[in-house]
């Protein structure tokens, strides 16, 4: 099997006397696929959509939302870890290590707290406007209607969230204890992997999880089982940076994913061996293993969406004619909004919320969903060539003032 360029099989580990951060080429692919992931989620935040049929959910149990972690972890990985080393190698200030990440943590809060607002504002405006009282109790909207007080702390908060708009909270969660995992993760990745798992498993057995209020009950995405699948991208990244591949590229492993997604497939799709497995499954259940490992549930992010998530990244990791369609001009798009991933899932949530609210009113307007994606999507690549040549000039700018900021990649 031919090997990817960018990738040895050995990641290297750092010492505090000195550690290189080589200077890469920025990876086509993580662009790509964060793009392709953040349109996906707009497509499938519009449920009833035909656009949903193309989708990662109808080819196995993952969806983009374990693409948007995995591929988050990865980019944070590459950006984040070259500061951790220099604090490490005691070249600069704690803070200066931990900045970067805990920053970026404040402003996904802000555009978590901002989405929020924008939902509960098209909704109360749904409700108000087309005389639909249902529109004020979808998504869990209902407690903040009935109880404004409560509701409002707990936004803040981050107990209360609404449904479409809780996968930053999480992320955030993620982002604040990152510095500390990837600290762990330069000297050792394996037990930094190890542990992750072993949190993973722990919250499933344990049905640990941080706590909604008011409404009671868990975080959609929860913290502590979504951490795993974040971490394994932090570790990937951390050695995508220093031209290493944490995951060996291996024959025998690539067949492995491979089959296991063909499997995955199947189980899926085939009118025996769905239900078989899913029976097998409640049978370990009922011998008391974790509910992470014996169902589908997304919350905890149950074994077959992880390892379906995670042999779908090695195998389109392990091509090389991935890296090269990634890299292609026809896929310049999706690089764009990949680099401007924030703004694009920020303003892809307003609209996939808006176009629910529209195919809710007129259900017999047949060409709805089907142009209120492509519409969707059109409006963030918009939005996010604006970004970008705003970002060029203001560097141009910059660099005519010989003023430099040396921001590291930008991720989500």
């Amino acid at each position: 099997m031919e090997r990817s360029p960018a990738l040895s099989d050995h990641p290297r580990r750092p010492t505090t006397r000195s550690v290189s951060t080589p200077v890469r080429a920025r990876d086509a692919r993580i662009d790509a696929f964060r793009g392709l992931a953040l349109i996906m989620i707009l497509i499938d935040h519009m449920p009833g959509n035909p656009w949903e049929a193309l989708t990662i959910r109808n080819i196995g149990f993952s969806d983009a939302a374990e693409a948007f972690f995995i591929m988050s972890g990865i980019a944070a990985g590459i950006a984040y870890s070259p500061a951790i080393i220099r604090w490490l190698n005691h070249d600069t200030r704690l803070w200066d290590a931990v900045g970067p990440m805990w920053k970026r943590a404040w402003k996904l809060y802000t555009v978590h707290i901002l989405l929020t607002v924008v939902a509960i504002a098209l909704y109360a405006w749904a409700a108000e406007m087309f005389l639909r009282e249902e529109f004020r109790i979808v998504h869990n909207l209902g407690i903040l209607f009935d109880r404004p007080g409560p509701a409002m702390i707990g936004m803040v908060t981050l107990g209360y969230q609404i449904g479409y708009v809780n996968i930053l909270p999480t992320y955030m969660v993620l982002l604040i204890i990152g510095p500390m995992v990837i600290a762990a993760g330069l000297y050792a990745p394996r037990l930094t992997i190890l542990a992750a798992f072993a949190l993973w498993l722990f919250a499933g057995a344990m049905q640990l999880n941080l706590p909604n209020n008011p409404g009671g009950g868990g975080w959609f995405f929860n913290p502590f089982t979504w951490q795993f699948i974040f971490v394994i991208g932090l570790i990937i990244g951390i050695s995508h940076r220093t031209n290493s591949r944490f995951f060996p590229l291996s024959p025998l492993m690539f067949k492995i994913a491979l089959g296991f997604l063909i499997f995955a497939f199947a189980w899926r799709y085939m009118p025996v061996l769905g239900p078989f497995m899913n029976h097998k499954m409640s049978q370990l259940g009922a011998l008391g293993a974790p509910a992470n490992i014996v169902t589908h549930d997304k919350s905890m992010l149950a074994l077959p969406r992880l390892l379906h998530a995670v042999a779908l990244v090695y195998v389109l990791a392990s091509l090389p004619v991935v890296s090269r369609i990634c890299a292609h001009r026809a896929a310049a798009p999706l690089r764009l909004m990949g680099r401007q991933g924030l703004l694009v899932f920020g303003l892809g949530t307003a609209i996939a919320l808006f176009g629910q609210i529209l195919m809710v009113i007129e259900p017999h307007v047949m060409w709805l969903p089907w142009v209120l994606p492509v519409v969707g999507a059109g409006l963030c690549y918009g939005a996010a060539v604006i970004a970008d040549t705003a970002k060029h000039q203001f560097h141009g700018k910059a660099k005519g003032q010989t003023f430099s900021t040396g921001a590291p990649v930008s991720i989500t």
